[in-house]
This record gives structure tokens, sequence and C-alpha cells, in this order.
């Protein structure tokens, strides 16, 4: 149970998921935050921070907060020990455009650096066999780690824009994972530059919370409001942390870590800005420290083992009375079902082992009754408009009818369910419902069917879990294809029989692939959301060839089959002529963009010691009642910031372009990693990196091509 400790108003506007707490002095806990207006503040009720000179200020309305002057927005922040040379925390603050280490203690840089790719999420700490601690930043597709001395030891690529970073040990190995969340849906864990495709806890942006263990997911729930932060706090005293989110609509739940239940809740007036941990009292333990949008700061602690059991908040009590009266009239509207079809089933006749019409009215159902599902390719139809797609379809082993299906996959549907609910005309034993995958992952299907007779008034409810293959969206081809220009080639240490059956359990087929005469395999597919083929070819050396120009597919079928094999390290060669053309078109757009985006920076530049120079001026005509002359500066002036203006919308302009250049660059060269298996993925991103540092373009398809340069 958490006890309410202490209450603060910052009289300081928070934004959403830029709160930390620092020891900046290594002895006192400073809740830090950003504010609406590009400053960061800085609370320290024990002690003033920062000296004259430097980018820190004490505020006016309290001597407790010290800001900090960012004139950016800020898009992420974190404290923590970036070396061990300098006592406490160093402050870190990423904006869309530059990173600032800075020391809070003696109000000065540490350093700062340009990051093109922006700054989405910061964390500070050791990763994997590098010694010194680094402030990783997730950024536009990319992941830079920086030391203390502003030296970039890491760098790797992630598949989309980073949201989330935190490091921990993951697989006990006393080294630790960075754990990157990113806007395509995927939590990924990096192990030094190599990813390990595990899952992990998450809050996603539609209200969705949840825990995993690895691969196992222990519970989630979903909430119409959104997950502004989550964190982990033992608030029982049993050693085991709970999980607990602050909301956007002000709510703050904790949640048992195993079953997901609600063991508090507490309610600010506003938005949940940040949850943090800290010694606030300087009491020697840590507070869980909660704030919101309007500046309010709580601050609770954990009930000590003894009064955990005698304590009971009022809000757990009231729910736990609603959810037991809730769960009562359910058993009570269930028992009355039941004895209700009972009774109507004796009173009617049995005719041909079919209820009579009494027993129609009450959906009694042959107790044999079944419930089958298949998975099939329908290649469409474009006169009713209707694209290729796989479909499940549902049938029963009797003239019973599907009343209405409900199906949860995560990814397929837009609110993880789809509801089908046929009119009652057209009732009938067996449906089909079409389903689109918007990407090649392994989904777990999820079916509840109403099953009864037309006439029923109570259905049997069927529950039944169906796997989607990875690769379903590729349909077996029977005809001869012409083969892609794209292309990877590599050897594996396996049997054929082995690949074939990799492709028999990752691909959607009527009926199980079987070896040629001469111990190979050639099989093609065709993708149903592009039309482009699919060759995978192997000889009875198990040497084998992927065709295909979608180089994302590649990759993915890389991953797949080095994770079904269990491969420690692959190498291959590889070739796509397009997408090599459009990566070199890419750099030529990003060095444009860097070019412009200095010059403007230096016309901004002079532009701004002319309007000092015009500034001047205008007062000293307006000193020496010169109104002519003054007039006449000013509107210079006037005319100098039309221009300033314009030339700042041209650069916001070109700033974004060269974010969706870098990010498709970024993305390429981590579908190149992709096609490779541990060192030789983790060589190929290095590698990547160099030639993109030195603008060597031939290298750099030489790297992709070959994995070396």
């Amino acid at each position: 149970m958490l006890v309410p400790v202490f209450t603060l108003d910052l009289k300081q506007k928070i934004l959403p998921g830029r709160v930390c707490i620092g020891k900046y002095d290594s002895a006192h806990a400073c809740l830090t935050a950003s504010t609406t207006a590009d400053k960061v503040f800085i609370h320290n009720p024990h002690q003033r921070l920062g000296t004259s000179g430097g980018r820190m200020s004490l505020s006016q309305s309290s001597a407790e907060i010290s800001l900090l002057n960012i004139n950016q927005t800020v898009s992420a922040i974190t404290a923590g020990v970036l070396t061990q040379a300098r006592h406490g925390d160093t402050l870190v603050v990423g904006t869309p455009t530059n990173v600032l280490a800075y020391d809070v203690q003696n109000n000065a840089d540490v350093f700062y650096k340009d990051v093109s790719d922006g700054a989405n999420a910061i964390a500070i700490g050791r990763l994997g066999h590098h010694l010194s601690p680094m402030a990783l930043i997730g950024g536009n597709c990319s992941i830079h780690g920086f030391d203390s001395e502003g030296n970039d030891p890491f760098w790797t690529v992630t598949g989309d824009n980073v949201t989330s970073l935190t490091l921990t040990d993951f697989d006990g190995d006393e080294e630790n994972e960075l754990l990157v969340g990113s806007e395509d849906f995927d939590i990924r864990v990096f192990k030094n530059e190599e990813i390990m495709d595990l899952a992990f806890g998450y809050a996603l942006a539609n209200g969705t919370v949840g825990v995993y263990e690895k691969l196992a997911r222990w519970w989630r729930i979903k909430s119409k409001n959104q997950a502004i932060a989550i964190y982990s706090y033992d608030l029982d005293g049993d050693g085991v942390p709970e999980l607990i989110t602050g909301w956007s609509n002000g709510k703050i739940d904790a949640r048992n870590d195993r079953s997901g239940e609600v063991m508090f809740k507490d309610n600010f007036q506003s938005t949940v800005a940040g949850i943090v941990e800290g010694d606030y009292r300087m009491d020697g333990k840590n507070q869980l420290i909660a704030c919101s949008v309007d500046g309010e700061v709580r601050g609770y602690k954990a009930s000590t083992a003894e009064t955990r059991y005698s304590m009971m908040d009022v809000n757990i009590e009231q729910e736990t009375i609603r959810e037991l009266s809730q769960r009562r009239h359910t058993l009570l509207l269930e028992l009355k079902n039941y004895e209700e079809n009972q009774r109507m089933g004796s009173s009617g006749e049995i005719v041909y082992g079919k209820p009579s019409t009494a027993g129609d009215q009450v959906g009694i159902i042959p107790a044999n009754t079944q419930l089958q599902t298949g998975l099939a390719i329908n290649m469409g139809n474009e006169e009713k408009n209707k694209p290729p797609h796989v479909e499940i379809a549902l049938a029963t082993t009797n003239d019973t009818v599907i009343r209405a299906v409900i199906i949860f996959a995560e990814g397929i549907f837009e609110g993880e369910s789809h509801v089908y609910h046929p009119r009652e005309s057209i009732l009938t034993s067996n449906i089909r419902i079409p389903l689109y995958p918007p990407k090649d992952v392994p989904v777990d299907l999820h079916i509840k069917a109403m099953v009864g007779y037309k006439a029923s008034l109570h259905y049997h409810v069927f529950e039944l879990t169906r796997q989607l293959p990875r690769f379903s969206m590729y349909a077996l081809c029977t005809v001869a294809v012409t083969p892609p220009q794209g292309y990877v080639k590599f050897k594996l240490p396996e049997r054929v029989a082995r690949i074939v059956m990799w492709v028999n359990s990752n691909f959607l087929l009527l009926e199980d692939l079987q070896l040629d005469e001469d111990g190979a395999l050639d099989v093609s597919f065709l993708s149903l959301r592009t039309s482009m083929p699919l060759l995978i070819q192997a000889n009875n050396q198990c040497e084998m060839t992927i065709r295909t120009d979608d180089m994302e597919l590649a990759s993915d079928l890389i991953q797949a089959l080095a994770n079904y094999l269990n491969l420690e390290d692959l190498q291959v060669e590889a070739d796509f002529p397009s997408e090599l053309d459009q990566l070199a078109s890419l750099l030529e757009r990003v060095e444009e963009y860097h070019a412009t985006r200095q010059r403007l920076s230096a016309e901004m530049a002079d532009h701004s010691g002319v309007i000092r120079t015009l500034v001047v001026r205008a007062e000293d005509a307006r000193l020496m009642s010169d109104m002519e002359s003054m007039r006449h500066w000013y509107r210079e002036l006037y005319n100098l910031n039309k221009d300033l203006i314009s030339g700042y919308k041209i650069r916001c302009n070109n700033h974004q372009e060269l974010l969706n250049c870098l990010k498709q660059v970024n993305q390429t060269i981590q579908k190149a990693g992709r096609l490779r298996a541990g060192k030789s993925k983790t060589a190929v991103i290095s590698a990547c990196r160099q030639a993109i540092k030195s603008n060597n373009v031939s290298a750099l398809a030489k790297i992709i091509r070959t994995g070396s340069s």
C-alpha cells in the first residue's frame, strides 16, 4: 500500500514524459522536469544550485527552483552518473536537433552535440562490454551512445523512431542490455550492438499496458486513456515491485506484476506528467514521486511489512465491492439461463436428434457440436474491389448457425479485435472472415464464436486459438514467374529437409512441400500485398538463394530462418539494385539538405547582426527626435523580420525533409544488417556507419553486398 507523505505545488507547467530525479551534488535528490517555456527547472528544497554566469538562473517565484534555459523544445530528459571522475549526476537534455550534457552543480556544460536524428529518449548507464557509462540517445531510427567527453563509441539502427529506452540485465549475465521501444510496435533488446528478438513489458499510445516475461505474456489491460508514464516500485514491502502507471486523465494506479490486479489508485486534477523515485525527505528511504502537468507533486511511501495487511485504501475497498457485485450479477444471470434452458428443454420433444421448437428458443445445441476452423488464401476479386487476402473459415458440424464471431489479434485489426455479425437473413453454419496482416509476424488468433439455432435466444460460445503463420500473405505459385533482380545467397550447415520444414511451418500451404527428385528445393510465392514474386531455392548442398526485390522481406526471411535453425552467425552475399540506387539518391539529398541548413544558419546569423544595428539606429533616432529616420529604420527592421520568418519556415521544412531522408537511410542500414546474423550483423552496421561518416557511397554499396568493406 502507498501512503501519501507530501504534496507540493511548483507553479510550473510540466511537459508529459519529461521528468527525472538527479543527485547533482551526489547527496540531495532534485526533481527535474521540462517546462512548456523551453526551460528545464530543478527543484531542490535542501540547497540552492548553480552559480552566476552560466546557463542556469534562480527562479524569482521560488528560491528552491533553478531554471536552465534550453531555447528549444525539450524532447527527452534524464539524469545519471556519466563519469566516475565527477561527483554527482549529470543532467542530459535532448532536443529535436541537439543533446546537452550539463553539470548542474557547477553550472557548466559537459558537452553539447548536434544529433541530426533527434533525441526522443535518453538512458544513462553501462551497456554490455563497454566499461564506461554512456548517455544513450534514441532518435529517428537510430541510437547514439555518448561518453563523458562527448565521443560516440556506440551507434546502431532500429526499425522506427525510438520512443523509450531503458538499461537492465535482461538475460542475467551481469551485463546490461538496452531495451528499445519504437513506433513500429516492436520492443527490441540490444546486447551490445546485436539485437535479441525478445519481448518485454510495455505501455502503448492506444492505452494498452501489460507485462511480458520474455515471450510469455502475464497480463495486459486496455484503457480509453493514454498511459503517460510507467514505473516499477515495491508498494507493499514484499520485495516484489508492482507496475505503477500514470494516465492522461490524471489517474495513477499500481498493479500486481503477475496478475494485473489493481492494488492502489489515486487521482490528479490534470494529466500525469511523470513518475520517479527518490529520497526527497532525506530520511534514508526512497519515495515514489508523481507529477502532474500543472506542477502538482505528490510523494508516497511504501507501507511496512507489519502494517500492509491492516491498511486498506478506501478506493480499493470500493473497487473490490463493485467487482464482486458485478461477478455476483453475472453468475446469477448465468444460473437463470441454465434453469430456463433445462425447463424449456425438458418440455420439448426430440425429433431425429434435433430439439423441438421449445428447445430452439433457448439455444440448446447437440452435445457433439464442434466448431471447425481453417486458414486459406483468397486471391481477391477486382470487380468487387476486394484485394487478395488471407481468410479464416469457421463451420459447425451440424445444422446449427454461427450468430457472431469475435477475433482478438495483435497487429491485424485496429483496436486489436474484430467483430463479425451477419444479418439474420444470411445466417449459416459456415462463414469466412478476411484478414489483412500488415506485417510479416506470427499472430495468435483468439476466436470466440456464438453458435445456436436461428430461433435461439441464448447461444453457446466456442473459444479457440489458431496461429497465423509468419509469411501467410504469400501465395504459392503454380506457374513460372520472372525471377526478381534482388537476391541473397548463402550456405547453411544444415540438411535441405530442415529448410523444407521451415517453409512448411512459416508459409500458408494447402499441403506440405516435398524435396525434388535430386534433393533440392525450388519454390515460388507471390506477395498478396504487392504482387511481387519471391523465390526460395536450395540445392542438395544446402546452398540457398532467396530472390526478391523487397530487401525488408529478405531480411525478415533471414531472421526467421536463423531463429528456426539457431544460427549463431550467418554471412551472406546480397544485391538489391533498386534499394542501392535509392540509397545513393537519399545520401545525395542528405548532403543537399545539410548544405542548405548551413547556408540558412549563416544567413540567420548575418540577419541577427543587422537587426542589432537597426535597433540601435532606430533608438538613436528616437532619442534625437528624428521621427522620419526612426520610421525608416523600423521599416527596415520589419522587412528583415519578415525575411527571417520566411527563412525559419524554410529551415523547418528542410529539417523535416532531412529527418525523413535520414530515417530511410537508417532503415536501409538496418535491413542490410538483418540480412546477416550474429557478429556479421554487427560488423555490417558498424561498417555502414563508417562509410556514411566518410561519405563513401561506393564502399557503402559494397558493404551491403558483401558484408565487408
